[in-house]
């Protein structure tokens, strides 16, 4: 990208475009700090609409499970009607957690420690020894309830009853990506990775592709990673990023064979292709340009799947479609694969987990069934050539934060939704983007 950025004011859905005139500084210590990261936990994460799980994780009346992030809990139940409900994970007698993981088949959300019982519209039922307590009426202990909503195949919570709609919050979002049927997506595998690194840190390396020079240079001969345009609709952002094409950076371009055997690598599974094993010689069509030949691929694999993405131009096959919703998700889309990242605060400034969701797209009527849940360490999985790089760097980056010489972060245009992120953390936060300390 050039020196020109799509910016929008924060909350709003109109993008505008302005030069840039100078770098975008932001303090180190948004990302060490521990006050920065209270004032976070106080001003942020109560009140923001974010990422829980996917509707794969909730199929049927009685399917649960736990989200996390920081000391909030929440649990988000199909109840018996099959409404999605979502209530502070709490016990209202004594404050006990009451359910911890993911579970099927619940009744009823029974407290372990002193078996006081709601039902699963949040209901009080059940109060051992009541006749101790005087006298209450159920309807003065709910479970403290949650908003929850839905966008195509994911779950969002929100704990701020008075906050926005999911709607509203999402802007222009679903609309732009319409045409992706991200609604046919089921994910398969709910990964946490306890990284050490700020969440910050993590969800910056997933929204810029500044660093593909430098981190993920196997890349350059299948990506144009300097003509890939960048939007900001307020809150959220997205890039659009060719594939199957040489980056501008390589002087002397690069081969069919170099940019087919940089695609198997990366993406050969789109293709039918092992990415650890050798791509072989280049497929050819007489008077057929190599990217035409690779979406066709595509097609044809995607069709294998169920999926028909016959209707779609070789851009749409090819083109990656990165959407940063604030503050901490990225979805990583193409109308046959999808990947989700998404960062949570850990104990301390310096940890964060990783939350990694992965999908398969499968025909419109076929049922869901609940992923792989696990916690996995770094280097314990294979996550594919390029997202293992960003793991391995990011405790790297980290460390340099703390640097006592190293006082802020320099940005450029290209990393315009990384600088979109701290204008929207301001706004939430309350304060000015001059605040090194928060507070």
């Amino acid at each position: 990208m050039s020196d020109v950025v799509e910016q929008a004011p924060v909350g709003s859905t109109i993008a505008s475009v302005t030069r840039v005139t100078e770098p975008f500084r932001v303090p180190s210590s948004r990302y060490v700090s521990p006050v920065w990261a209270d004032l976070e936990h106080e001003r942020l994460w109560p009140h923001v609409w974010q990422l829980a799980g996917t509707l794969d994780h909730v199929t049927k009346p009685g399917d649960w499970f736990e989200y996390q992030v920081g000391w909030i809990s929440v649990v988000v139940v199909r109840a018996d009607d099959g409404t999605l409900r979502a209530f502070q994970n709490v016990c209202r007698h004594r404050g006990n957690a009451l359910v911890c993981g993911e579970g099927r088949e619940l009744s009823e959300l029974r407290c372990g420690y002193h078996r006081w019982c709601w039902n699963l519209a949040g209901t009080l039922k059940e109060v051992p020894s009541r006749k101790g307590f005087g006298a209450f009426r159920n309807d003065e202990f709910p479970l403290i309830e949650v908003q929850v909503d839905t966008w195509a195949a994911f779950v969002f919570v929100n704990l701020d009853l008075a906050a926005e709609p999911l709607e509203t919050f999402l802007e222009g979002v679903p609309d732009d990506a319409l045409w992706l049927g991200l609604e046919d997506f089921h994910c398969t595998y709910d990964l946490v990775v306890p990284m050490p690194c700020n969440w910050k840190t993590l969800i910056d390396g997933f929204s810029e592709t500044y660093h593909v020079q430098g981190l993920h240079r196997e890349m350059l001969p299948m990506t144009d990673d300097v003509n890939s345009p960048q939007r900001l609709f307020g809150r959220h952002a997205k890039l659009v990023q060719p594939y199957g094409v040489a980056s501008p950076r390589l002087r002397g371009g690069a081969t069919d064979q170099e940019i087919f055997d940089a695609f198997v690598e990366v993406m050969g599974t789109r293709i039918g292709q092992s990415t650890t094993e050798p791509a072989g010689p280049v497929p050819t069509v007489d008077g057929v340009p190599l990217r035409d030949v690779l979406a066709d691929e595509v097609r044809a694999t995607a069709a294998g799947l169920g999926a028909d993405l016959s209707a779609l131009s070789t851009d749409q096959v090819l083109n990656m479609q990165q959407y940063n919703l604030f503050p901490n998700m990225t979805i990583i889309a193409f109308p046959d694969l999808m990947q989700v990242v998404k960062s949570r605060p850990g104990p301390t400034p310096d940890e964060c987990f990783m939350d990694i969701f992965v999908f398969e797209r499968r025909a419109a009527a076929a049922p869901r069934t609940p992923p792989v849940r696990a916690t996995v360490q770094p280097g314990d999985v294979d996550f594919g050539l390029v997202v293992n790089q960003d793991v391995e760097a990011l405790g790297r980056v980290q460390r340099g934060l703390h640097q006592p010489g190293f006082t802020e972060l320099v940005l450029s245009g290209e990393e315009c939704r990384i600088v979109n992120l701290h204008r929207n953390l301001e706004h939430f936060l309350g304060i000015s983007p001059s605040d090194i300390s928060g507070g």
